[in-house]
């Protein structure tokens, strides 16, 4: 059967796709390889189930010959929804998973994609690195982190709403933004400056009060708005970044190279008349392709080479190189915050999303880590880079297209990578800090590989970092 990679549309096949609805038809959603094709070789196809339609997972499961069939058949591949993977783990079912099964979400990865969870796991890992007195958890005279401050102050709401009040009148002109945690694209955001707002929400809101909101259905994180972000053309932007992850002990991920851009349709200003406009201060695509400056073409979006680009031409190139390292630190920190909680479960791999904020004086924030980043293409450049990404994750947690099987060692050869480079590597690390301290007990030279720029000492690899 003809395989349908999206990578062999023209151009203007691309346009005309990207512009439709990126749902499948019915008739190719169900479509499957037929057994008279595939023959005597069907029961060594990969057979996959998936409950999001969408052209670039379905044109990837085709493209490698993979057989499809429904969610009540034998299956060795389910790219599923958060809401699917909750039943398929779920204790009242007590389904048990085959070595030749393999899903898209570890069972509790809400302890990092949920707002609230996030922000309680790496308060709970600088506490615990207090105890341990690394180094990382280093504080200032003011008692602020020098190193672990990479999240904006964040209170649960209603949990910490007297905590809140306090912080906020030690800077009572400050500007907060308010999440309900359970939500995405943006939905049911809004900013506020004044405590009177969050008693009006808190009046107005369908709980009525903070104590029937503690229920977990509505329960809100809020936190200090960056509102002094980086602007590129007056506009505010944030980063979605990928992150694969396929084992959290240890630790194992990878970083895609290729994420993007999104940016408001509408220049930023810090006025609190404009609070209210969220198309100066959301940059969510949901959100923003309702704005009447809204970009159908490009997107309002920028590939992350050139906000590189940019960034070298504006302020120089070791200036960049140092801010990405800091993003991919914070990826990897925010990454250890939840390994110890985190159920990993040998079926299991996750492709994160990341947001990350800059801010004017080039420091990187997290915002959020998404567990089911959007795979909607709003763009012809958009549905590529979705494509390559499923692509290339398929062929780190299923090598060779072959049928899964979770007593693997996942440990794929770097050509074998596409797009993605290792991250971190916690069993290489730790051998090379094994390394690292027999030499230096016996005071051998770690050669020029293992000196810092300078000459000041070891300077670890990416995928070797603490």
């Amino acid at each position: 059967m003809k395989n349908h990679s999206p990578l062999q549309v023209s151009q203007a096949g691309w346009i005309q796709l990207a512009g439709a609805d990126d749902r499948l038809s019915d008739k190719k959603i169900r479509r499957s390889i037929s057994r008279e094709t595939l023959g005597g070789t069907m029961a060594n196809k990969v057979k996959w189930v998936t409950d999001i339609e969408k052209s670039v997972l379905i044109n990837n499961f085709e493209k490698r010959g993979w057989t499809q069939v429904t969610e009540n058949e034998d299956w060795n591949f389910y790219w599923m929804s958060v809401q699917t993977i909750r039943n398929v783990f779920s204790v009242d079912t007590g389904y048990r998973l085959s070595d030749e099964q393999m899903v898209n979400h570890f069972p509790n990865h809400y302890e990092l994609t949920r707002k609230d969870l996030m922000i309680k796991n790496i308060k709970r890992y600088r506490k615990d690195m207090e105890k341990e007195g690394s180094p990382l958890a280093e504080k200032d005279e003011n008692g602020k982190y020098l190193y672990l401050d990479f999240v904006p102050v964040t209170f649960m709401l209603p949990a910490d709403y007297n905590l809140f009040v306090e912080e906020f009148r030690k800077s009572p002109s400050s500007t907060w933004i308010m999440k309900p945690c359970g939500k995405a694209q943006g939905k049911g955001i809004f900013l506020i400056n004044k405590l009177s707002q969050i008693k009006k929400w808190s009046r107005d809101s369908r709980t009525s009060t903070f104590v029937a909101a503690s229920s977990g259905k509505e329960a809100y994180v809020i936190s200090l708005y960056i509102d002094n972000p980086l602007l590129i053309g007056g506009k505010k932007f944030d980063l979605r970044l990928y992150v694969l992850v396929t084992t959290y002990r240890p630790l194992k991920c990878y970083m895609y190279k290729l994420g993007f851009c999104r940016f408001c349709t509408v220049k930023y200003t810090p006025s609190t008349s404009e609070l209210d406009n969220m198309f100066v201060h959301l940059t969510n695509v949901a959100i923003q392709r309702h704005g009447d400056d809204y970009n159908h073409v490009h997107g309002g979006k920028w590939t992350v080479s050139n906000l590189r680009l940019y960034l070298e031409s504006t302020r120089g190139k070791e200036v960049t190189s140092r801010l990405f390292d800091q993003i991919h630190w914070i990826m990897v920190q925010s990454l250890k915050a939840v390994a110890p909680v985190m159920n990993n479960d040998k079926h299991c791999f996750e492709c994160y999303g990341y947001d990350i904020i800059i801010d004017d004086k080039l420091k990187p924030w997290l915002i959020e880590v998404n567990a089911s980043p959007s795979l909607t293409s709003s763009t012809a450049n958009d549905r590529i880079l979705k494509y390559n990404l499923i692509n290339d994750t398929l062929n780190i947690v299923t090598p060779n297209g072959d049928i899964p099987d979770c007593r693997w060692n996942r440990s794929p050869p770097r050509e074998a990578l596409g797009n993605y480079q290792v991250l971190y590597d916690e069993e290489q690390a730790l051998s090379e800090n094994v390394e690292r301290d027999l030499r230096s007990r016996s005071g051998q030279s770690l050669g020029s590989k293992g000196m810092a720029k300078g000459g000041t000492g070891p300077r670890p690899a990416a995928a070797t970092w603490k």
